[in-house]
């Protein structure tokens, strides 16, 4: 029975890092398609976003039947547990990709004001850090999941960097402001995806350690 039950959880985590490779190419294709103002390839993204939630759905029936059939003991319960609130936060990241890629759409018609770096760097941060939670929970890496959470102030910096960029071009110029305040929201759902990011790290030192700090004093 045990047995049975490993090789589910080897399939819970397989299934995981499935899912976590579909949301970092959704980032990287969205700020792809943003930079290069590449309007087919936003149109995929938005449409892939139905095989992000499918690997939801697939996870999510997974987990509930070894709760259901394998009685798992504390720490498995845990794992279990943690992997249905990160399936939730990779899902919000998928969509997060698919609203990016709505507003390169909308962006498509006009050269950029402003150099798009900063935005560049920060969905290079959040894909790396939405891989190391990721990895993080399969090789139940404490030290890597804390590593996570602690890079998101770099993604907060970036946000911050990005926002003063958008208001200094609308100084410049309030023609700017409808462009400038669309690149603001794209940071922004990176800097939200930053914070999904940090939600699954979380949820991974619940499973290696039991602590989470919803539940802190």
């Amino acid at each position: 029975m045990r047995s049975k039950f490993d090789q589910q959880l080897t399939l819970l985590n397989n299934s995981l890092v499935e899912m976590g490779a579909l949301v970092e190419r959704a980032i990287a294709n969205a700020v792809k398609a943003l930079i290069e103002r590449d309007t087919n390839l936003a149109r995929l993204i938005i449409a892939a976003d139905d095989e992000i939630d499918s690997k939801d759905r697939e996870i999510e029936s997974l987990c509930i039947k070894l709760l259901l059939h394998q009685q798992p003991v504390a720490s498995d319960l845990r794992l279990i547990t943690a992997a249905m609130k990160m399936i939730t936060d990779l899902e919000r990241i998928g969509d997060h990709a698919s609203d990016i890629s709505e507003l390169t759409l909308l962006l498509a018609d006009m050269p950029y004001h402003k150099n798009l770096e900063h935005i560049s760097q920060m969905a290079e941060a959040t894909a790396k850090m939405i891989r190391d939670s990721i990895n993080a929970f399969v090789k139940k890496d404490l030290k890597l999941a804390e590593a996570v959470i602690a890079y998101d102030d770099e993604v907060d910096d970036l946000f911050v960097t990005v926002k003063n960029d958008m208001l200094t071009l609308i100084g410049e110029d309030p023609k700017n402001g409808d462009q400038a305040i669309d690149l603001i929201m794209v940071a922004k759902y990176f800097e939200r995806i930053g914070d999904h990011a940090t939600n699954i790290a979380e949820w991974t030192i619940f499973s290696i350690a039991g602590t989470h700090k919803i539940w802190e004093t």
